[in-house]
């Protein structure tokens, strides 16, 4: 007879600038995750909306807004795009291998690459070697770090450009932080195949959903995770599927090319990572 699972204790963070949509504030209602049941409670918030960052389980819990909504792709039922058929064919030359959740000095490197690429001046972008091993290694949950690498030379392992910190639950994967070489110009889309690569192997090993973490309509930098089809958000009713015409128009939007800088007030870009570090 398993021991039954302590119900948690709850906590609520401080209001802190939302990094996500300008003007407005974030809070966060968190536990904490330990022991022999720390899986089944992590997978159990999981459900309800609740993302993990080291041995803390977290959602948004703002008073006056309910923009970020959790979402998953149906692996099973995924069917590509032309351009994400594109992009598999570009970049399945990658080797990939499942490596325990261990902290390298390569891929430290290799996030530190993409976050002054694409995030400089972010929550992250202070980020040193023993904050990088804490995020990867402080976990009391099945977790892993998925490399992709460029094919080697005989016995040497070629040039990881691409890095996934997950987490196994029972109904899927959970997608907690990836990185890439932003600068390669002959693979186009890395981000983009690291998620097609999860739902290919959700599918594979028969587990029905693969985690985004939150989307937010209005925020320019989370629109990527509409185009994934079929998806599924959480609202008060349950996980429900987003309407095909619906996203149909999402992913029209994100799609769609940027209009010029015409000189007028540019959007906040604060790379800070919600799914990464609690406010505090």
């Amino acid at each position: 007879m398993t021991a039954p699972i302590r119900f948690p204790r709850f906590f609520v963070t401080s209001p802190a600038p939302c990094p996500y949509l300008p003007g407005r504030s974030e809070r966060k209602v968190f536990t904490e995750l330990r022991g022999e049941s720390a899986d089944e409670l992590n997978e159990a918030l999981g459900r309800i909306g609740f993302r993990r960052s080291q041995t803390v389980a977290y959602r948004p819990s703002c008073l006056d807004c309910q923009a970020c909504v959790s979402v998953r792709v149906v692996a099973k039922e995924f069917k590509p795009s032309s351009s994400q058929k594109r992009t598999l064919k570009a970049n399945d030359d990658l080797i990939t291998s499942e490596c325990r959740p261990w902290a390298t000095e390569e891929q430290y490197e290799l996030l530190r690459r993409y976050l002054a690429a694409r995030h400089p001046g972010g929550g992250m972008a202070e980020m040193d070697e023993s904050d990088f091993a804490d995020m990867v290694e402080h976990t009391p949950v099945s977790s892993y770090v998925i490399e992709y690498r460029e094919p080697g030379v005989g016995a040497e392992p070629g040039r990881l450009v691409g890095a996934c910190l997950t987490d196994l639950q029972g109904d899927g994967l959970s997608m907690i932080y990836s990185f890439y070489d932003p600068e390669i110009e002959d693979r186009a889309g890395l981000g983009n195949y690291i998620i097609l690569d999860h739902i290919r192997r959700a599918a594979g090993n028969g587990l029905p959903y693969v985690y985004l973490g939150y989307w937010v309509e209005g925020s320019d930098r989370m629109q990527y995770k509409v185009r994934y089809r079929p998806l599924e958000r959480l609202t008060r009713s349950g996980w429900e599927r987003m309407p095909q015409a619906e996203q149909k128009r999402l992913i029209a939007t994100a799609t769609a090319p940027r209009r010029k800088y015409d000189g007028g007030p540019m959007p906040a870009k604060d790379g800070s990572h919600l799914e990464y570090k609690l406010a505090d």
